[in-house]
């Protein structure tokens, strides 16, 4: 009997992933490509989306050749992708430029000065904060700066979409994708218009906006043959990779929270309907007609433990960094970590934030210091979560994924911070097993987004010491504290 497969495309800012599952969601191979990232200047950051594109071409190739001689049924590809990006192309599809990832941050003054004028009713009608990662303010600020690529482009699109015309010839962007980018109405489910006329462009230069479930067919031969598959194979559209994380961590219900780490971070929940947050502390992306998730992204994740490890020049792996850190006791003997190393977006919205080790003395090691990174990371997902617990209630269950959640001291931290059972995947591979069952959904082979609670890989469950917790509620104020006081520097 054939096994049947599904395909996971999960395409990131540091690679493009293809995961072959079963339908439970058993790991059956793994492939990755690293994507190159560029800084042409300060602040600015892009990618070559050729290279990107060739980057998931070669991880589906290599996926599909590790699955052997066994005979198997390949049922249809979904994809997860990065938001944030944005590309200017020419009629013909053709890139005019590099594309501008999240991190670019090039537009931070206007945003500031939007933030200001228009950043609350701009926020209401599209559940984006006002912030250089999203492609509305890229835009206005390739307006206001004549920037030759913009000015010239027939059409302007995030990486997925452009994957897709290159793929199949056409121009479609899902509804998360869509809303990520600043310029979708969340409550219409449509491009809003006085965020277009801002940006300086106009509906017909955007892609026709459809729901995760969306199916295309009729790959380009060639892309068909170098990958190894049938042209006729069901290529799903899915959604961004936050709300794919979340979905592929079972977390589909109120009150089921899961927490994303890789070299970035967030924190989300799915909520019915599109509230969106007085406070603008969080955001608010459509995922189906009738659910969002909410929640806030961090600039640092596992890039500020990378930062560190750099900056001591520390040649061993993360593992080895982190293995004295755990005989530190919970709070790092008084150092408390800012870890605003790369700006920040939630709960801050302020891309000039910076890090800061607070408490240093002449006894702290290194190990003290790795410690303080992990509990400085865990504070900002926490401070973010409160802001969450504030729309949308406490938390029932709560589940981490991406690189940083290997780290088992890490996932002790979040279980002690949070004072609540943390729930980890086997695969580490949310995103793709997300963007695999949105694929069944779309082709009839699953019933529903929250059927995925009976197809989940195996879980480890980490409980938290809830003395630890009590330590960690009160070094948590004097981290509030220390972080207000010291943005008044954050210029």
């Amino acid at each position: 009997m054939k096994k049947r497969l599904v395909i996971g495309l999960d395409i990131g800012t540091t690679s493009a992933k293809a995961v072959i599952f079963d339908l439970k969601g058993k790991l059956i191979a793994e492939s990755e490509k690293m994507v190159t990232t560029y800084y042409p200047k300060q602040g600015f950051v892009e990618q070559n989306p050729d290279e990107v594109e060739a980057a998931c071409r070669m991880a589906m190739k290599h996926v599909i050749q590790q699955v052997g001689d066994e005979p198997y049924e390949l049922l249809a590809t979904g994809i997860s992708c990065a938001m944030h990006s944005l590309i200017c192309v020419d009629e013909s599809i053709a890139p005019l430029s590099n594309m501008l990832i999240w991190s670019d941050g090039r537009s931070s003054e206007l945003a500031e000065r939007l933030m200001e004028t228009k950043g609350k009713e701009i926020y209401t009608r599209t559940g984006t904060p006002i912030h250089p990662m999203t492609p509305f303010m890229k835009l206005i600020w390739m307006r206001e700066n004549n920037y030759e690529a913009y000015e010239k482009a027939a059409y302007y699109m995030t990486f997925k979409e452009y994957l897709l015309h290159k793929w199949f010839g056409k121009r479609a962007i899902d509804y998360s994708m869509a809303s990520s980018t600043g310029l979708m109405n969340v409550k219409e489910l449509d491009w809003d218009e006085e965020a277009l006329e801002l940006a300086g462009i106009n509906r017909e230069q955007l892609s026709k906006i459809v729901p995760p479930t969306e199916v295309f067919t009729s790959l380009l031969e060639e892309v068909a043959d170098e990958i190894g598959i049938s042209k006729e194979l069901p290529f799903v559209i899915g959604a961004a990779d936050g709300q794919l994380a979340n979905l592929g961590s079972g977390a589909t219900s109120p009150g089921e929270v899961n927490v994303s780490v890789g070299t970035s971070g967030a924190i989300r929940q799915f909520v019915n309907g599109a509230p969106v947050n007085d406070e603008m502390e969080t955001f608010t992306y459509a995922f189906s007609d009738k659910t969002s998730i909410i929640g806030g992204p961090t600039n640092n994740g596992g890039i500020a433990l990378q930062w560190f490890k750099d900056v001591i020049e520390f040649k061993g792996t993360h593992d080895e960094l982190l293995a004295g850190a755990e005989d530190v006791a919970p709070g790092s003997e008084g150092i408390i970590f800012l870890p605003y190393i790369n700006g920040e977006r939630a709960p801050l919205w302020n891309q000039r934030a910076k890090g800061n080790f607070f408490g240093l003395g002449i006894g702290h090691r290194k190990e003290h210091l790795a410690r303080a990174v992990l509990e400085g990371i865990t504070f900002n997902i926490y401070q973010i979560g409160q802001a969450l617990e504030n729309m949308a209630g406490e938390p029932k269950k709560i589940s981490v994924n991406g690189g940083l959640s290997k780290s088992r001291l890490w996932v002790q931290i979040m279980a002690d911070v949070f004072g609540m059972e943390i729930h980890i995947s086997d695969t580490h591979h949310n995103a793709a097993w997300g963007a695999a069952w949105t694929a069944l959904v779309g082709i009839d082979e699953a019933e529903s987004f929250n059927a995925i609670k009976e197809n989940m890989p195996a879980e480890a469950v980490i409980k938290p010491n809830m003395e630890n917790h009590e330590t960690y509620l009160t070094i948590f104020e004097k981290y509030e504290r220390i972080a207000k006081d010291l943005s008044i520097y954050f210029t």
